[in-house]
């Protein structure tokens, strides 16, 4: 009897053990992940233990070895000293925040806290109705919003053949053609009804096509003839070259910002032009907070995103973050998520880059149990390290990165379709200059041939071969001569 008593003891005592917080984390390989306050030195002997859930995510908490670190190890650290407890980590067991199931039960960190597996939970837990239903929590340690995470060659959109024209809108080079088109008018007529200007020759006076040749060489800064004698004249020479350097000057200050800022612009600015593109694929975190916003969202265009992302969940939706950004530098994908979180990524690769719009202002918060005293202490604790400035050193510290410099000191050469409409121009005007001199020399040809009697071409053939023939050298006289 007594060996069934010691067998039904033991069997019962391994099925607690079974049951219990796994405080030691995840394992791989063999090795387990933890963190605890007494291993690192830190908390006093009569300090309260508290039993913290966390998960693994670059920067929050990373793992080093058997150890844990990151921007909530940190934090944890620093809200111990100050609320005077210790405290054990453990990574939650199936790697999920916490989302609520059909049958009623949550799963994730949420889920250990509300089971009472873990006092605290401290990660990047977006602060919700749905979640503050079960737990408390407490002032957000961190600030974000929903924003969309894409790889810059899918993204990015190239310059047009005539991406000069870029610092000017369409209505401004309409305006300044209309005014170059009226300057030159009022020059030519101004010209004509002074005395001084008008003399009855045709070549040296400001004719309707001389006026519009002088603004032209206005804008070039080289001046053109004939040179203005009257006053009127020259007050209108005078305005129009003083808006002339402005203009000149404001288009030279714009395209090098254009240049600097880059030649390319995001083709998704919005969740607007995700869903209307057809390209990349989206999708965001399974059982995540960002896609309950999107599923209770009554913005039609939020709805047509869950929808997109309802309809493809077996091939869009993502386990973890990690993963997110894998998939999107590997694959036309842009993830949505937590901004901040995205700010990160693109900090550490220099390939991503986010959409400016973000939706969704959220922060994220440390839960507790519900009801617990721990909650009031540590929200207080969180406003004096955000008052301190203690809040952005973290910040700063763990989402430092060299990129964003590397990439702003970095010269790159300007791309040819930046500038191909001005070559295009180019091209055209010479082209077009080459006919005109091909007519004019045919008219000539043409009215040679008539009064010499001759075919036009056998003209137009000679003219040519005396224009291009080679020179020939003048014979050397002799030396006796």
């Amino acid at each position: 009897m007594d060996k069934v008593l010691q067998v039904t003891f033991r069997v019962f005592h391994a099925l607690l053990l079974l049951g219990a917080p796994n405080w030691t984390g995840a394992t791989e390989d063999g090795d387990s992940i933890s963190r605890d306050s007494d291993s690192v030195g830190e908390g006093g002997k009569d300090w309260p233990t508290v039993y913290v859930t966390t998960i693994l995510e670059d920067p929050y908490v990373m793992a080093r070895g058997t150890e844990l670190e990151g921007y909530c190890i940190d934090l944890l650290e620093k809200l111990s000293r100050m609320v005077h407890f210790k405290y054990k980590v453990g990574v939650v067991k199936d790697g999920k925040y916490g989302a609520l199931s059909p049958n009623g039960n949550w799963s994730g960190m949420i889920g250990e806290v509300v089971g009472k597996e873990a006092d605290l939970a401290v990660a990047p837990l977006t602060i919700t109705s749905v979640r503050e239903d079960v737990v408390d929590f407490t002032q957000p340690f961190l600030h974000t919003g929903i924003g969309i995470l894409l790889e810059k060659d899918s993204a990015l959109e190239e310059a047009s053949l005539f991406h000069f024209l870029t610092p000017f809108s369409k209505e401004t080079w309409a305006g300044i053609f209309v005014a170059y088109l009226f300057s030159s008018l009022c020059l030519f007529l101004a010209a004509r009804m002074s005395p001084r200007e008008w003399d009855g020759n045709e070549e040296v006076c400001f004719t309707f096509l001389n006026s519009l040749w002088f603004g032209v060489g206005a804008f070039t800064l080289q001046g053109a003839v004939p040179r203005p004698k009257s006053l009127s004249v020259r007050l209108i020479t005078a305005i129009w070259w003083l808006f002339s350097i402005v203009l000149l000057t404001a288009y030279i200050a714009g395209f090098s910002f254009v240049l600097e800022s880059g030649s390319e612009q995001l083709s998704i600015q919005t969740f607007e032009d995700l869903v209307k593109q057809r390209q990349l694929e989206f999708g965001t975190m399974e059982g995540s907070s960002t896609l309950l916003y999107f599923k209770n969202s009554k913005n039609p265009i939020q709805q047509m995103v869950y929808e997109s992302m309802n309809k493809k969940k077996d091939t869009v939706l993502v386990k973890n973050y990690q993963e997110a950004i894998q998939r999107v530098l590997d694959s036309n994908y842009a993830f949505i998520g937590e901004s901040i979180s995205q700010d990160l990524a693109v900090a550490r690769h220099c390939n991503l880059v986010r959409s400016p719009e973000v939706l969704g202002a959220r922060g994220f918060g440390l839960a507790t149990q519900k009801g617990s005293p721990w909650t009031n202490k540590l929200s207080v604790a969180i406003l004096k390290l955000g008052e301190s400035g203690e809040l952005d050193y973290l910040r700063s510290k763990w989402w430092e990165s060299s990129c964003s410099q590397e990439d702003h000191d970095k010269w790159s050469p300007l791309k040819p379709q930046a500038l191909g409409g001005i070559f295009l121009i180019l091209a055209l005007g010479l082209a077009l200059g080459m006919i005109i001199a091909v007519v004019e020399l045919s008219k000539k040809s043409r009215h040679t041939a008539e009064q010499e009697k001759k075919s036009c071409c056998a003209v137009f053939t000679k003219e040519l071969s005396q224009r291009f023939q080679p020179r020939k050298a003048k014979p050397q006289e002799s030396a006796g001569k």
